[in-house]
């Protein structure tokens, strides 16, 4: 909103600032429920090595033919329109964060949008790995505050059991599928995304990665029988990095914007690992329950998992509430948004 002010002399202008604040969450989850007990029947794994190690009970699979992230991150978006009371005419921009697209072209976000009931509105992919929530939301948001765009759309939809090994202990026990979807809307309220902070390492591209399938090495027999079109990882590696640098930033956000500990009402990080949680809340000062975990129930839905726990912790939330949203993923790349809450819910 522009006012004028019609002084003698001269006139100035009162820009008032645009905040970018969620109003709405939708998820879809698959029915199938795999459990680390179905897991040790077939791969040499245990529950106790499983929770031990990274924390996760179970993780949702989505099962059947020619079903990709789409069927689900439709599913999500349906919910949100519906939740939200939003017709499909209405939305402006669908931005879709995977690394699981349906195909390499065409866009993931687009076959959303059509199976959603959306159409000739802008859309497109993002690729930031299990930083891509983060990387989407901090996007969105200019969009919405730039003035152009009124209603924005970050769907987050990964089927990571499409990519996952399933004779490798060490991932196939990590990896589950889900869908979320979040509504961006413009507020003058002091409300929303109220700052980012974004990174990247192309160093990681070693150490986490799906080795075949793109440019540099196209699909053939040989990759097919070597078996490098599914999740490869240096677990150890990644660990460390993840660590650091989850943490770094979740301080550096904290310091820039001057919150203590006690400012912060939660922290909601990646669900990668319990143990690079409870390191990233350590260092942050925030207290266990100040901390949103789901990893059990659900294990690493990759861009999805930030979203989803917002979507768990909804009821709890308030208006005005501190968060900071925090990630990493191969890349490397990391971040962390502080994010104030925007809305009570019902």
């Amino acid at each position: 909103m522009v006012v004028v002010f019609v002084t003698t002399g001269y006139i100035t202008f009162n820009m008032k600032k645009i905040n970018a604040v969620i109003t709405g969450i939708g998820v879809n989850l698959p029915d199938y429920v795999l459990t680390n007990e179905e897991l040790s029947t077939m791969v040499d794994t245990s529950d106790e090595w499983i929770m031990t190690r990274v924390g996760i009970k179970e993780r949702r699979i989505l099962k059947g033919e020619g079903k990709g992230a789409s069927e689900m991150g439709a599913e999500a978006v349906k919910q949100l329109l519906e939740k939200t009371g939003t017709k499909p005419e209405e939305v402006d921009l669908v931005i879709c964060t995977t690394v699981t697209p349906d195909h390499l072209f065409p866009g993931t976000s687009a076959i959303i949008c059509d199976k959603a009931g959306i159409h000739n509105i802008q859309s497109f992919d993002m690729n930031a790995a299990c930083s891509g929530f983060l990387y989407g939301l901090d996007t969105a948001t200019k969009y919405v505050q730039s003035g152009s765009h009124k209603k924005v759309i970050l769907v987050s939809a990964e089927k990571m059991s499409s990519i996952t090994d399933y004779t490798d202990r060490t991932t196939c026990v990590l990896f589950g599928d889900a869908a979320t979807a979040v509504m961006l809307e413009p507020t003058e309220e002091e409300v929303g995304v109220m700052d980012t902070i974004l990174k990247s390492n192309g160093i990681g591209r070693h150490h986490l990665l799906m080795k075949a399938g793109g440019s540099v090495n196209p699909p053939s027999h040989k990759t097919v029988d070597a078996n490098e079109h599914t999740v490869y990882q240096e677990g150890q590696t990644v660990f460390k990095h993840a660590v650091s640098n989850m943490a770094d930033v979740s301080v550096e956000i904290m310091k820039k914007n001057n919150l203590t500990s006690d400012d912060v009402a939660w922290l909601v990080p990646h669900q990668a690992n319990l143990r690079i949680i409870d390191a990233t809340a350590r260092r942050m000062g925030v207290k266990k329950e100040q901390v949103m975990i789901n990893i059990e129930k659900y294990g690493n839905t990759t861009s999805a998992t930030i979203p989803l726990c917002l979507w768990e912790w909804e009821k709890q939330l308030k208006k005005g509430d501190n968060l900071v949203l925090s990630a990493f993923g191969a890349g490397f790349t990391w971040g962390a948004i502080y994010l104030k809450w925007g809305y009570d819910s019902k």
